[in-house]
């Protein structure tokens, strides 16, 4: 908790409470747009326009949009984020199912996409995984760095690996809302955000 208040001390000194708050909100309006792209009436609209924007609005691919599709048709994406979302086997058997069926994607991107859809269609109930949170390649990432060292983060695929993600995301959402350092509002968006604010903190002293 110390280290935690700790991030998040130096965050403020650069960015507004106010601002965080927006950011909270945006984060909820990207939500708005994943929950009526992928909903089971509008999922078959899904199109490469709307395949072109989500893209857009995942930071991982935002630059990258078009080389993206350019492996993955937006039809193939579709029936793999309906599988994701909507199917009914056990969480980490749908995301690895995701994950396996976006080759020749990289593996980081593939897990980032899964997490963004997963996240944004239902915020309170499963939680993002980027590469800026936990990066097994590099073992970097902020949520090492607001949790003990004994806590592992790596699981055999990237389907458990995610669950492990959650357990990680569940502590630090406990901690935050106990200690107080959600800005921005509570619940896992807040928790988003405060974890983008660790890893700014993190990248600025690092390069500095």
């Amino acid at each position: 908790t110390p280290s935690a208040l700790e991030f998040m001390r130096e965050a403020l000194e650069k960015i507004t409470e106010e601002e965080l708050t927006a950011i909270v909100a945006e984060l909820r309006f990207k939500s708005q747009r994943v929950q009526h792209m992928f909903a089971p009436k509008t999922l078959l609209e899904f199109d490469e326009s709307k395949f072109r924007a989500l893209l857009r609005s995942i930071f991982s691919t935002r630059r990258r949009a078009a080389q993206v599709m350019a492996l993955i048709e937006a039809d193939n994406f579709r029936d793999a984020a309906g599988g994701l979302l909507h199917g009914t086997a056990p969480l980490s058997e749908r995301f690895d199912t995701f994950v396996a069926r976006l080759e020749p994607l990289d593996l980081s991107t593939r897990c980032d996409l899964a997490g963004e859809c997963l996240h944004y269609w239902d915020f309170e109930r499963y939680w993002l995984w980027t590469r800026w949170m936990w990066d097994p390649e590099r073992n970097t990432g902020s949520l090492p760095l607001v949790t003990i060292q004994e806590y592992d983060l790596q699981g055999e695929t990237p389907g458990l690996t995610y669950l492990k993600v959650g357990e990680a995301m569940a502590f630090v959402n406990g901690v935050g809302e106990a200690a107080g350092f959600q800005h921005g509002g509570r619940g896992l968006l807040g928790t988003d955000v405060y974890l983008a604010c660790v890893y700014v903190v993190y990248l600025y002293t690092v390069t500095r």
